[in-house]
C-alpha cells in the first residue's frame, strides 16, 4: 500500500516553510489502519515484545493496537502533567526550548521487552526523551517504529535512535 497517498501535506504549517504531515488523514481509511497495524505487528512479533510504548497524542492512535496484536501492554507517553499517580519525567529541547514527557513510574520494569511507537520523526527529541524514561524503569531491550521518518533532518538524536532496531513505513 502506498501509504504517502493516505497521509495528507499541509504547506506553511505550523509555520512558513513546514509541509506538515498529516497521518490523521490515514487514521479515517480503516485499509490504511489495518496495513499499518498488520506491517509493524508482523514486524516485531518474534521480539518477544510486552508493553508498546505509545508517544502522545497519534503515537497512541496506533500503539495500542499493535499492543494488541502483540499481546502486549500498552503505555501511554504523556506531556508533563497530564498523568495522574507517581512519574517519571524526561525533558528534552525544543527549536524553541524546552518541553518534557511523563510516564507512569510503575508502568515497565527490567523485563519488558519494549517497542516505542510514534507517528513521526522528525528531530528525535521526543524518541530519545521516551527512551530515556524507558531506561530509567530499568528496561534494556528497546525497538521502535514510526509511520514517517523525514530522513533530510539529521540531529545527534536521529543518529543515536540509529543503534535501535528502528522501522519506518514511509520516508520523506
Amino acid at each position: 500500500m502506498d501509504l504517502k497517498k493516505e497521509i495528507r501535506e499541509i504547506p506553511d504549517y505550523p509555520k512558513k516553510g513546514i509541509s506538515f504531515k498529516d497521518v490523521t488523514t490515514l487514521f479515517k481509511n480503516k485499509n490504511a489502519m489495518r496495513y499499518v497495524t498488520d506491517v509493524i505487528s508482523d514486524n516485531f512479533k518474534t521480539k518477544g515484545i510486552t508493553k508498546v510504548v505509545g508517544l502522545e497524542a497519534r503515537g497512541f492512535v496506533f500503539g495500542g493496537a499493535i499492543a494488541n496484536r502483540l499481546d502486549a501492554g500498552f503505555v501511554p507517553v504523556r506531556k508533563k502533567g497530564k498523568l495522574p499517580g507517581d512519574v517519571v519525567n524526561e525533558s528534552y529541547e525544543l527549536e524553541y526550548g524546552v518541553d518534557s514527557v511523563e510516564m507512569h513510574a510503575d508502568a515497565l520494569d527490567g523485563s519488558d521487552v519494549v517497542l516505542i511507537h510514534d507517528d513521526l520523526l522528525a528531530t528525535g527529541g521526543t524518541a530519545v526523551a521516551a527512551l530515556n524514561l524507558v531506561k530509567k524503569c530499568g528496561v534494556k531491550n528497546v525497538y521502535f517504529s514510526f509511520i514517517c521518518d523525514l530522513e533530510f533532518i539529521e540531529t545527534p538524536n536521529k543518529i543515536l535512535l540509529k543503534e535501535y532496531e528502528t522501522q519506518v513505513l514511509v520516508k520523506y
